[in-house]
């Protein structure tokens, strides 16, 4: 129970549906003190609709595994994705592994995400809320003792679920961005950990426009780059948006292109690292596959063919290029029915 509506709202379904259930409010690393705030949240909810909470501390092995993975993904040059890696290690992990030793037939959380037969996991019915693409490094031995109670609900049912239960948490906003900065900026976060170190900043076409302040602290498709260009403002402002297209690291290079359609910022083949099938007999697969795919959160399922290689490797067909292709991010795959097959690392 994170303190939030959709998790008071999934225990509060299984405790109707005659489920014995135990609450538990992780306490990860927190920076700007909402962790107290969530933690009171979930007691209330836990007090109300009548089940113990318990909290368990994780802070340490949340630094180890998310956050400095995290801070390690900047410092090389790409853009990990902590949400994905706090689920394998921590959710669906630490926290898994914790409450089954103690007795737990099952693990209930408040993701956007559906369990299908056979111990596979499907999008949500709410499209606009599905969280399945953090979900891909699941497996099935897990997903055989999870349960999603939210997944087939819209937000604004969720919403209504929790106020006629008088739950504390229904009117609560939801959490935004990285769960462990709240309203932390990661910039301002990263530069705590990485030292500026200004490059150039070049467009697509090699003209030099100004300096950066470390190539680190950019992601493929950022739009609003803190950067101190040549022109002026108001020279600026008679030119089309820029776009991060590309990072070279090694030589703490920054390249932008013009306009959000510019070619520079599609690609049509991706490569993968750490290829996982969240059915494992499907790992054995070395011939193509006709998947729905996407690479980023939200984005639209689009029809790729997948070429499973050697130690994991793989790559990633589409049918039409794909925007903002960031190196450290999950591309996840579907069947044509939403069933999600795995997914794997964006080189």
């Amino acid at each position: 129970m994170s303190g939030g509506v959709d998790s008071s709202v999934a225990a509060y379904l299984l405790k109707k549906q005659g489920y014995d259930v135990v609450g538990v409010f992780m306490r990860c690393y927190n920076l700007d003190g909402c962790a107290e705030r969530d933690a009171l949240d979930a007691r209330r909810v836990a007090e109300h609709i009548g089940i113990p909470v318990y909290v368990w501390d994780f802070e340490d092995e949340y630094k180890q595994r998310v956050v400095k993975y995290m801070v390690d993904g900047y410092r090389a040059g790409i853009t990990p994705n902590p949400d994905v890696m706090c689920n394998r290690e921590i959710k669906f992990g630490l926290f898994f592994e914790k409450a089954l030793a103690m007795g737990a037939d099952h693990v209930a959380t408040g993701h956007y995400v559906r369990r299908a037969p056979r111990n596979k996991l499907k999008i949500a019915r709410d499209p606009n809320k599905d969280q399945s693409y953090f979900l891909w490094m699941l497996t099935e031995k897990q997903l055989r003792q999870c349960l999603f109670p939210i997944g087939d609900y819209l937000k604004p049912k969720v919403r209504e679920i929790a106020r006629k239960a008088k739950l504390p948490t229904a009117d609560k906003k939801d959490s935004q961005g990285i769960c462990f900065l709240g309203m932390v900026d990661i910039f301002d976060f990263l530069k705590q950990h990485i030292p500026e170190h200004r490059g150039a900043l070049m467009t697509t076409s090699g003209e030099n426009i100004g300096e950066h302040f470390g190539s680190e602290f950019y992601t493929i498709g950022q739009r609003h780059l803190d950067a101190e260009f040549k022109f002026p403002k108001t020279g600026a402002a008679m030119r089309k948006p820029f776009y991060v297209a590309s990072k070279d690291p090694a030589k703490n290079l920054v390249v932008v292109a013009e306009g959000g359609e510019n070619p520079a910022l599609y690609k049509k083949e991706i490569k993968l690292a750490g290829l996982h099938f969240i059915a494992q007999r499907a790992s054995a697969r070395s011939k193509k596959i006709s998947v729905f795919a996407r690479v980023r959160y939200r984005q639209p399922l689009a029809k790729a063919v997948l070429l499973p290689g050697a130690r994991g490797k793989a790559k990633l067909l589409f049918g039409k290029p794909q925007k903002f292709v960031a190196p450290g991010q999950s591309a996840v795959f579907y069947d044509k029915n939403g069933i999600m097959l795995g997914g794997g690392v964006i080189l």
